[in-house]
């Protein structure tokens, strides 16, 4: 009877070492590998935060969890808090617009009907997004004053990492105890980019997809806030960097794979400023990341599920649960919006290509993905008149 156990104990010991190692190697892989601006891919005129992530946004925090099983699981959890309290209690005001709507956006019709986020906002996979929800309802209803708390809006967001690497999607293959990690780890500073989080099992333009962020200053003259971007990248077309026909170059094109088209894929973008805007002003603001999408070559296909979630965190225009009035306080020069449009589009553009550049070659059950040829592009970029300054 012992032996007999041990023959199965011994795959799982072995399974659990590799799954760790991976774990322990993807990020100082990605170490190596560099971000745009380290290329000379620095899209717009627009100068990006210290850290060129969404954390430059005051307030804004950042947790991941990544999880590898074995050679069937590749996936993970991305958490974003808009600031350190209690979201519940002390509301941001919030967007959510459409690109194209093949999607699992939980939580999206009452942020629109109300223009508030009360909860963090999770990225995971497809078939994670209600066990994401329900293990963050269960941790904020565990936070102090939430014991008369009968309702809550979780706002969770997915893109499919189901094919080559995450091929135990089905089993839908995260716990609460992994979303609970990246809530509590959620952080400001440097935000960790590539294969990681929730996008560990992702693919982008044919190459491998994950987690990327930038952000843009604007000037003093017109406010001096912040915009910053997250995105996570699992969608397609073909791949233009600054104008450049990169993807063409790479040898990709749209019709390419005719059992599934390059041209579908999701891709979830959160938007962050520090901008004191209304929820109106802050859809009009979302739908511009869109436009920055469009300039790296999507084409937003018939399966995509192209979603930008945007709130402020301007402590000005934050509502408190139940308060008697609704505050209206916001920036009061309209014509100031012209500047974050400019901003959101450049930083969702720049941190779709870190997506890229950072996410590291992963093989799964299904196969391997590779991450773009920095190489080959790094050539390529240098013919289109694209260097590092």
């Amino acid at each position: 009877m012992g032996a007999m156990t041990n023959v199965k104990i011994w795959p799982a010991i072995v399974a659990t070492i590799v799954a760790a190692a991976a774990l322990h190697t993807t990020p100082l892989r990605a170490q190596d590998r560099p971000r745009a601006r380290e290329l000379g891919v620095a899209p717009g005129v627009l100068p990006p935060g210290p850290l060129n992530a969404i954390t430059d946004v005051p307030g804004v925090l950042v947790g991941q969890m990544t999880v590898i099983e074995a050679d069937s699981v590749r996936t993970g959890i991305t958490a974003i808090l808009p600031h350190a309290g209690n979201l519940f209690l002390q509301r941001v005001p919030a967007a959510i617009v459409v690109g194209n709507g093949f999607g699992k956006l939980l939580g999206s019709t009452q942020v629109n009907e109300l223009g508030e986020l009360e909860t963090p906002i999770l990225l995971t996979c497809t078939l994670c997004v209600w066990k994401a929800a329900d293990a963050m309802v269960e941790w904020m209803l565990g936070q102090p004053g939430m014991d008369k708390v009968r309702s809550i809006n979780p706002v969770v967001g997915e893109t499919n990492d189901g094919y080559e690497l995450n091929v135990a999607i089905r089993s839908r293959p995260i716990t609460a105890a992994q979303v609970r990690q990246a809530l509590t780890s959620a952080r400001a500073g440097p935000v960790e980019e590539g294969s990681v989080g929730a996008g560990t099992g992702t693919r982008a333009f044919e190459w491998k997809g994950g987690i990327g962020t930038s952000s843009r200053k604007v000037p003093a003259s017109v406010g001096g806030y912040t915009v910053g971007v997250l995105v996570q990248t699992n969608f397609g077309g073909v791949l233009q960097i600054m104008g450049a026909p990169v993807g063409r170059e790479l040898g990709h094109k749209l019709s390419s794979n005719v059992t599934r088209s390059n041209a579908d894929g999701s891709i979830m973008m959160v938007v962050a400023t520090d901008a004191p805007l209304s929820d109106r002003n802050l859809k009009r603001l979302a739908s511009r990341a869109l436009m920055g999408l469009a300039r790296t070559g999507s084409v937003a296909g018939n399966g995509s599920g192209d979603y930008v979630i945007s709130f402020s965190t301007a402590l000005e225009v934050r509502r408190t649960r139940d308060a008697q009035r609704m505050t209206t306080t916001e920036m009061g020069n309209t014509e100031q919006l012209s500047a974050l449009y400019e901003a959101v589009i450049e930083a969702t553009e720049e941190a779709i290509y870190n997506s890229l550049f950072k996410a590291t070659t992963m093989s799964g059950k299904g196969g391997t993905v590779e991450a773009i040829p920095i190489d080959r592009v790094r050539e390529i970029l240098a013919r289109y008149g694209i260097r590092p300054r």
